[in-house]
């Protein structure tokens, strides 16, 4: 699962809205579970040592009240390594979606306010998009598992230079 699974991931990233496109490759390539994505602050993202540290989640209770807390393990509060290849998409995406205040959420709702699950789904006709890259009922939380596969590759996806086990574990406050 190298090369054809990192052109999936690519392909169904090219079908989300613009605002959504980053989000699936760094979900993806870092490994990132939805919680986690959707809390990343700027301040979390280092370009220029291309890697993302894992601070924080977002947690949508049945009530729809949204928590934000430690990630869901000990071993959860890590900086990953992100692949060169999406660093062009992730600093595009900064550029036009993202506030420029360190604490500004990478990753909105269309109003601004923190991205629901739900409303993702919505905004990225996920059915539909998963469908036409022929992946029906692929879940999000695939990208997390096709990641892992991808970094755990003999070849590391040849032509993408990144492990999503080149994890340093954070010290949580």
């Amino acid at each position: 699962m190298t090369s054809p699974a990192v052109a999936k991931v690519f392909e169904l990233a090219d079908l989300m809205p613009v605002r959504l496109r980053a989000l699936v490759l760094l979900a993806t390539f870092a490994s990132l579970r939805w919680g986690e994505v959707a809390a990343l602050r700027r301040m979390d993202l280092d370009l220029a040592a291309r890697t993302v540290s894992v601070r924080q989640q977002h947690v949508e209770l049945d009530t729809g009240e949204l928590l934000v807390g430690p990630p869901k393990s000990r071993a959860g509060a890590r900086t990953v390594a992100i692949p060169e290849a999406i660093t062009g998409a992730l600093r595009d995406h900064l550029d036009q979606f993202t506030e420029p205040e360190a604490d500004a959420l990478i990753f909105t709702g269309s109003r601004g306010g923190i991205l629901r699950r739900s409303n993702f789904w919505r905004a990225a006709k996920w059915d539909k998009s998963t469908r036409k890259i022929d992946f029906p009922g692929l879940h999000f939380h695939d990208l997390r598992h096709t990641g892992n596969t991808i970094a755990a590759s003999p070849a590391r996806a040849s032509k993408i230079s990144y492990s999503a086990w080149d994890t340093t574990p954070s010290e949580q406050p």
